[in-house]
């Protein structure tokens, strides 16, 4: 019995294991090359604007616009996805369980957006990125959670898990509310009538993909014409796809993700990733570090996560409104919450959209969340591993 529960856990940490070195291999990648003499290939390749539609009927974006908000539409309705899932019939569903990754998360969200604005007070155009560290990337952090193999119990990967979904809803909700430009009410109209077709779809128990799909589309344009980011057409996409626990046979919900999870994980993700992380280091020096935009997110990243996620679990668990994860200890607890310091792709989406009107501050946002996140993976493998038992 407890094989066969723990059997989707298992295939889940294997793949976000698989996918975690493959972002890795992706941003090194994109390092390597925007610092060699393919660089300029690279940032044009980036710029160049692809049309994609027929005659005047269709959409034409540079290919980083194409990846962030085409592609990242698809993995942030792959992530609603999970997190419905979670909240109706997975580790969320039982309050009991969901309290200390829910106390974690909001710790893990407020703290290094504090200590950003901290860094960056007096300065209205780095203040917009406070954001930017208060994201934990779920792939990476799992992945290196995972090399760990028996060394961390599955109650902690678990908790990793609920704690990063948790932080995935907390970014998606901070993009609609602080991350959106000037609306249209035209638009957003659409996008309510877009919304309430959908709905009608699910209520009537609609089993297929393909009409929720075609009205999907249609919302996603509208969305991006409204002034909210596009990426959140996939979240309001993904609410209405239906997943009711009676239906044990049979949840299109799953189905979907269970079909998208290779290619978000495999495709998407490295692609976004490499595309991303690429910063010419030319001229940049470890003073460079210490300017308030890749400073803020360095110490928000590194510090905040980690102080945010253990005191806000510690006193939950010790006023006694949460339990710890079986089989773990206050070191591996503390371990898991400096790898929530891996923010990678989540605080890369979230920077380019805080700097979408002042660009020059971009190249600081990818030092800030690459040498962080560098930071929290070496320093939680190697306190998880020094402190925990094989």
């Amino acid at each position: 019995m407890i094989d066969y529960i723990s059997k989707p856990f298992r295939w889940f940490f294997k793949l976000e294991a698989a996918s975690g070195l493959v972002l890795l291999i992706s941003a090194i990648l994109a390092l390597i090359i925007s610092n060699s003499s393919l660089s300029y290939l690279y940032f044009e390749t980036l710029e160049k604007y692809i049309f994609f539609g027929l005659n005047n009927f269709g959409l034409k974006l540079s290919v980083l616009h194409w990846i962030n908000d085409v592609l990242m539409a698809i993995f942030f309705f792959f992530v609603t996805l999970e997190i419905k899932r979670e909240f109706i019939q997975g580790e969320l569903s039982n309050i009991k369980q969901a309290i200390l990754p829910i106390i974690a998360a909001v710790g893990g969200m407020l703290v290094p957006a504090l200590i950003y604005i901290y860094i960056n007070l007096g300065n209205s155009e780095t203040l917009n990125g406070w954001a930017i560290p208060s994201a934990t990337d779920i792939a990476f952090s799992l992945g290196i959670l995972s090399l760990l193999g028996s060394r961390v119990p599955i109650s902690l990967k678990v908790f990793l898990t609920a704690l990063a979904i948790i932080d995935d809803l907390g970014a998606i909700v901070i993009i609609a509310f602080f991350y959106s430009g000037d609306l249209s009410i035209f638009y957003l109209t659409m996008m309510l009538l877009s919304f309430i077709a959908l709905l009608v779809l699910n209520k009537f128990g609609f089993k297929t993909f393909f009409p929720y799909l075609i009205i999907g589309i249609a919302l996603w344009h509208f969305t991006h014409e409204s002034g909210i980011h596009a990426t959140i057409a996939g979240v309001l996409l993904a609410c209405t796809i239906p997943h009711r626990k009676k239906e044990k046979d049979f949840s299109l919900l799953v189905k979907i993700e269970h079909a998208i999870s290779p290619y978000v994980a495999f495709g998407i993700m490295p692609l976004f990733a490499f595309a991303n992380a690429g910063v010419s280091l030319e001229g940049i020096s470890f003073s460079s570090l210490l300017l308030p935009v890749p400073f803020g997110i360095l110490l928000g990243l590194f510090f905040g996560k980690q102080l945010g996620v253990f005191l806000f679990s510690y006193v939950a668990i010790k006023f006694g409104f949460a339990q710890m994860p079986n089989n773990s200890n206050w070191f591996t607890l503390y371990g898991v919450g400096v790898l929530t310091g891996i923010g990678f792709t989540m605080s890369l989406f979230v920077g380019n959209l805080a700097f979408i009107d002042n660009t020059q501050y971009i190249d600081g946002v990818k030092l800030g969340v690459l040498s962080g996140s560098l930071l929290s993976t070496l320093f939680g493998y190697f306190l998880i591993l020094s402190t925990s038992k094989k």
